[in-house]
């Protein structure tokens, strides 16, 4: 059982917030006392959550964006610093399966979507969010990666591609922060019961899964001001 963690007073801004992993941490970063703008480009899906937040006796923003427009990624920084003066944590977290098909013959427009989402966008938010997290007392930054960055699967060349990419961008990142007060890592969730999983497994996954509570505990600890990890892949 993870221990409590206690994040009272930090601003805390989690992508793709509407559903599933992104949900779920928005929730607990909240019930630990953060407020957390919460990112996704569904808005009535973001209103979803921010009313089981606001159940929970927690508070949110809701932050209506798509990732594909890099313009408005670059503003992100700015409208923050301006509402809340700092940011804390971030957790880039919103990703697309894109379609499983032999790499020979992927469509790329396929492919540039599951980069744009699952890579481009993250390089751009930390581009825009790095001024506010060195700031921070205890600046905190996570990915949501995924074991097929690392494990060969036959048909999933955009999205395993796209995380391993991820996780170099982490690691390197994190290299670069090394003499900071800023901590960044990796979330291997593992198997998850979520819309992505259904995406991937339309008949059924069929093994062992986790539910996106049950994964949550890693990144509140990665979240924490005492956190010591730095470049890892932490798996949940």
């Amino acid at each position: 059982m993870t221990k409590s963690i206690d994040l009272k007073g930090k601003i805390a801004l989690v992508t793709g917030a509407s559903r599933g992993i992104g949900a779920a941490v928005a929730l607990a970063y909240a019930r630990a006392g953060a407020h957390v703008i919460l990112l996704a480009r569904t808005q009535g899906a973001l209103e979803e959550v921010d009313d089981k937040i606001r159940a929970a006796g927690g508070s949110a923003t809701l932050m209506p964006m798509d990732l594909r427009k890099l313009a408005d990624i670059d503003k992100l920084g700015p409208a923050i610093f301006e509402k809340f003066g700092r940011l804390d944590i971030f957790v880039g977290n919103a990703a697309v399966l894109g379609t499983l098909t032999p790499a020979h013959q992927v469509n790329p427009k396929d492919w540039e979507k599951v980069f744009d989402i699952n890579l481009t966008a993250n390089v751009r938010l930390i581009k825009t969010l790095d001024p506010l997290l060195r700031a921070s007392e205890a600046g905190r930054v996570i990915f949501t990666t995924s074991g097929l960055a690392e494990m060969v699967l036959a048909y999933w060349a955009p999205y395993s591609a796209s995380k391993a990419a991820l996780n170099m961008l982490g690691k390197v990142y994190a290299a670069e922060t090394e003499q900071t007060g800023m901590k960044v890592n990796l979330v291997d969730p593992g198997i998850v019961d979520t819309a992505m999983l259904a995406e991937a497994f339309p008949g059924g996954y069929g093994g062992e899964m986790k539910k996106p509570e049950d994964v949550v505990g890693a990144y509140l600890e990665l979240a924490a001001p005492g956190c010591k990890r730095h470049g890892e892949v932490v798996c949940a």
